[in-house]
């Protein structure tokens, strides 16, 4: 395949109409010059220049090579724009995945850079189950998944917040009254729960089995904001990341003692390229949202992620 430089000399050549003038403009000395279009005339295998006493002329073949010549280095110049753009998040695309219960934590981030980087385009998928988000990563099908850890060590995972794991029950609930509320309460309790194509099915029986806790299931959701819901409307208790917590949210939400929590990280290729790398600490920066009314409710102000490892 041509070079790059020795196509820009053919265009040179066919603008200034002269060797010497060429090199002149590509600040080149002229033996340089010569030898691109020697070499490019080699590779097709036609004479492309002319020579004449006043300079040089394109014969039919180089005349139907400049065109070709002139789209390529328009091509390679774009591309080398995009690229600067994406790394000065003037341009470019993100692909962006999440676990279900995350988009929430995504979602101002998002709306900043709708704001900020107009010109840069993001997509987002979601998924319940980590082998999927991993999925997306290794089939190149996401730049940065936001997703609680652990991750396999084939990824580069930053970490981007800690999220508060609460309770969640109606208002009249005798958990909801206590001042203090451990895991060890959940033994028997009713329990609204998450579908086993929620990932955090198996994360929070993992948890409880851990803590010789057995509560008494009474219904299941794939959807993570679902969960506290039903329990508010009556059904039982829930356990759930703080962020399923919606405003208004119109039953009881309860820190665990000693809290609860665990770590969100944003998983990327072992190369993180700089659009990306800019979108994590923003997301870092970002931090796990609660909203005012949950705050009163946990008796704090929950905005700042906690630092300590999840109990249980």
């Amino acid at each position: 395949m041509p070079s790059l430089r020795a196509l820009e000399c053919l265009v040179a050549v066919a603008d200034s109409g002269s060797v010497t003038h060429a090199a002149r403009l590509l600040h080149s000395s002229q033996p340089a010059v010569s030898h691109q279009l020697a070499a490019l005339e080699r590779e097709v295998g036609m004479v492309l220049l002319r020579r004449e006493p006043r300079g040089v002329k394109l014969t039919p073949a180089g005349r139907a090579a400049v065109a070709d010549a002139r789209r390529a280095i328009e091509a390679a110049a774009a591309a080398v724009q995009s690229a600067r753009a994406a790394g000065e998040a003037t341009g470019g695309s993100l692909r962006l995945a999440c676990a279900q219960s995350l988009v929430s934590v995504l979602a101002p981030v998002v709306r900043e850079w709708h704001h900020r980087h107009p010109k840069v385009t993001i997509t987002l998928r979601e998924s319940t189950s980590a082998e999927e988000l991993h999925g997306f990563i290794d089939a190149d099908e996401a730049d940065v998944v936001l997703m609680p850890a652990p991750v396999p060590d084939r990824f580069t995972a930053t970490v981007v917040a800690d999220e508060e794991i609460v309770l969640a029950a109606p208002t009249d609930h005798p958990i909801a009254r206590q001042p203090v509320v451990r895991v060890q309460d959940l033994d028997g309790v009713r329990l609204v729960h998450f579908a086993p194509d929620n990932g955090l099915s198996t994360w929070l029986d993992r948890s409880l089995t851990k803590a010789g806790v057995r509560p008494e299931p009474v219904m299941r959701t794939s959807v993570t904001v679902a969960a506290p819901q039903l329990a508010a409307a009556g059904l039982g208790v829930a356990v759930c990341p703080v962020s399923a917590i919606s405003a208004g949210f119109p039953g009881a939400v309860r820190s665990f003692s000693p809290h609860w929590v665990r770590q969100l990280v944003a998983v990327t290729p072992t190369t993180l390229d700089p659009l990306a790398a800019r979108f994590i600490a923003n997301m870092r920066r970002h931090g796990v949202h609660v909203p005012r009314d949950v705050r009163t409710q946990l008796g704090g102000d929950n905005s700042t992620p906690a630092k300590a490892r999840p109990s249980s």
